[in-house]
């Protein structure tokens, strides 16, 4: 015996009730799957941030080394005595320290131009022969820039020590800035004198993509020149990249 029929409203307010839940569902796994749509992108933007952060600490490990080796060999090289070479070899180190903390500082407060120079060549430098001629405005640098900046150098120091003009006891290294007051710009050109031969490499390194890279984040052109008298580089940035916003 077939049961009584339902009211029409009853199954029509069933049937809207049904129509809602079905509609919500849809919503939270609408909101669900784009949840997980950007969980995932993250996952993929924090594995290539992490990949990159490896390589670089990877490379850096690489080059303090070789630096540690090239301070020591040259050290040695021009010490008139064991207690000599000792003594250049601790005071080359403490200031190869004091760049890499410069890289640290300079997350927190601002410094100028002059000083990061300074700051990230010292350690390269000797005191008996000032193997950097270093000529420019000072200006004050903001933090991020000088993260670019002291890295870049830090690259270029790294290089000409074991392949460029500081590779040989005559070499020497001119690193000269100034300001283009019409056009907003800043030009810092480093450039090698008096080393050895050189010649243009047959593939980019990670060492140049990295220069590269952080002239890029200044939103400037960098130039690699492999004169055969020297290597030159060039950067030409907008100052409102460098100075701090209340500067102008």
């Amino acid at each position: 015996m077939a049961g009584p029929a339902m009211p029409q409203d009853f199954l029509k307010a069933e049937n809207t009730g049904l129509r809602l839940l079905l509609e919500q569902a849809g919503i939270d796994a609408d909101a669900l799957l784009a949840q997980a749509g950007i969980d995932a992108r993250e996952r993929e933007a924090a594995d290539k941030l992490q990949k990159l952060i490896l390589e670089e600490l990877h490379h850096r490990i690489k080059n303090t080394l070789a630096t540690v080796s090239a301070i020591a060999s040259q050290s040695l090289r021009t010490a008139t005595s064991i207690e000599h070479g000792q003594q250049a070899i601790e005071s080359r180190l403490l200031a190869l320290g004091r760049a890499h903390d410069l890289l640290l500082q300079a997350r927190w407060s601002n410094a100028s131009l002059t000083q990061i120079v300074r700051g990230a060549t010292e350690a390269y430098d000797s005191q008996d022969s000032h193997r950097f001629a270093i000529a420019g405005p000072d200006i004050p640098i903001t933090s991020g820039a000088v993260i670019a900046l002291a890295m870049t150098l830090n690259e270029l120091c790294t290089n000409t020590t074991k392949f460029g003009a500081l590779s040989v006891p005559s070499g020497r290294v001119e690193i000269a800035w100034h300001i283009d007051e019409a056009k907003q710009q800043l030009r810092l050109v480093w450039t090698e004198k008096d080393g050895p031969a050189v010649t243009a490499p047959t593939r980019r390194s990670f060492g140049t993509k990295l220069m590269q890279t952080l002239g890029k984040q200044l939103n400037g052109d960098v130039i690699l020149a492999y004169e055969p008298s020297g290597f030159v580089y060039s950067l030409d940035v907008p100052l409102k990249s460098l100075k701090p916003p209340s500067l102008g």
